[in-house]
């Protein structure tokens, strides 16, 4: 097995440090190369925080429950909070390197706030990158030689670190949020174009690779609306410009908007407008609007 780790004072017991902002207490590397397992086991976690980084192979990590196996995959971030339970394993197969860093001080949630980690984020992908090693390794260093002010620059080459990952991370959401337009913007429009049809909200998005739940939050999101109440808006605009264009009669605009049932319409059409449609026809005709 490869490692090579530097600790604050050569000690390598966990403590809190409230006195500055943020403090790198530890840092180091592991990879397997004879030994066939490596598992860390802490049911009580440490009072400071850890980051570890998985740039190569793989990780077995159990996340709240000791019975609980997440693989996390190269590219991958996991952060691990004061006193949360660290139970996880490094297996040689896997071909498992990892970097990782002890940290505390009195401003550290403020801090990973400021760099895009929220509060409920436990694993992040931020991709395979030799800046992230690079600046491992020099904390590594620091560490081990204990130089002048070397408390200080560990301190910036963390914040280095974070600021590398905030980049990347906003890299990811800005991707994810081009996907998601695209997503919301083409269902808005199959809606507009098949609002008289009877449209299966659930089967549209299963046909999308989207759960239910997600696709209605989302499209909420991006139009204001639930995709249900997006289509009754499509219906009932088209019903009022049939009402006010045309000499059809109430039971047809049903028909042509998507309602086999006039009554229903007619509530519907009341409860959006104020109006029923008929009650809606004779204001617009009083108007001047309709011919």
């Amino acid at each position: 097995m490869y490692f090579n780790s530097g600790y604050i004072n050569n000690s390598s017991i966990d403590f809190k440090d409230k006195s500055r902002p943020l403090v790198v207490s530890s840092c180091g590397t592991y990879r397997l190369l004879t030994k066939p397992k490596l598992p860390t086991y802490r049911p009580r976690g440490r009072v400071d925080y850890q980051l570890i980084y998985i740039c190569a192979g793989q990780a077995h990590f159990h996340f709240d429950n000791e019975d609980n196996d997440t693989i996390v995959t190269a590219g991958n971030m996991v952060l691990f909070r004061p006193k949360e339970l660290q139970k996880y394993e490094y297996y040689r197969e896997d071909k498992t390197q990892v970097y990782w860093v002890h940290f505390t001080g009195s401003d550290v949630k403020n801090i990973l706030r400021k760099y895009g980690i929220k509060d409920d984020m436990r694993t992040f992908f931020v991709g395979t990158s030799l800046e992230y090693e690079r600046i491992y390794k020099r904390m590594i260093s620091e560490l081990q030689r204990c130089q002048d002010d070397y408390e200080e620059l560990l301190s910036m080459l963390m914040r280095h670190l974070l600021i590398s990952i905030h980049r990347e991370l906003q890299k990811e959401r800005k991707l994810s949020d081009v996907y998601l337009d695209n997503e919301m913007d083409m269902a808005a429009q199959y809606f507009s174009d098949n609002y008289s049809s009877e449209i299966d909200i659930e089967k549209y998005a299963q046909s999308r690779g989207m759960s239910i739940s997600w696709f209605i939050r989302n499209f909420k999101k991006y139009t204001g609306t639930t995709p249900m109440q997006y289509i009754v808006a499509a219906r009932i605009s088209n019903a009022q410009l049939l009402l006010e264009t045309t000499q059809y009669s109430i039971a047809e605009i049903s028909r042509i908007v998507g309602y086999d049932n006039p009554l229903y319409f007619s509530r519907l059409f009341h409860k959006q407008k104020g109006f029923s449609p008929s009650a809606y026809r004779k204001k617009m005709k009083k108007s001047g609007i309709f011919p």
